[in-house]
């Protein structure tokens, strides 16, 4: 497979694994709201676990330094399939959506 097939088959894994912490996101309040407190709990539990990959990367998606390798461009959107803009602010605005849907998830909690 040629560098050029390899950053899209990254790409694209990375734009899939980003496309289920959105849905985790988004789906943390829903779940709340449907009075699925366990779900909700899981789905806060999954984005936590891709944090803390997150820290340890210094901020950064492991995908994104495989990326690297297949290509001198390092555009904010290289290594992923998202415009440059949200690529730009993702961190920003999925990390305040996760804090509200958390404290949204947290003040609907049974006993709260």
């Amino acid at each position: 497979m040629n560098p050029s097939m390899k950053l899209r088959l990254v790409r694209w894994i990375h734009t899939l694994v980003w496309l289920f912490f959105v849905a985790c996101i988004v789906g943390i309040p829903l779940a709340s709201l449907q009075g699925r407190h366990g779900l909700a709990a899981l789905l806060i539990t999954f984005v936590l676990v891709e944090v803390l990959v997150l820290v340890l990367n210094r901020w950064r998606c492991p995908l994104t330094g495989i990326a690297a390798r297949y290509t001198d461009n390092r555009q904010d959107n290289f290594d992923i399939y998202l415009p440059l803009w949200l690529a730009r602010n993702n961190k920003l605005i999925f990390g305040s959506l996760f804090l509200a849907g958390v404290v949204f998830a947290l003040a609907r909690w049974p006993g709260a």
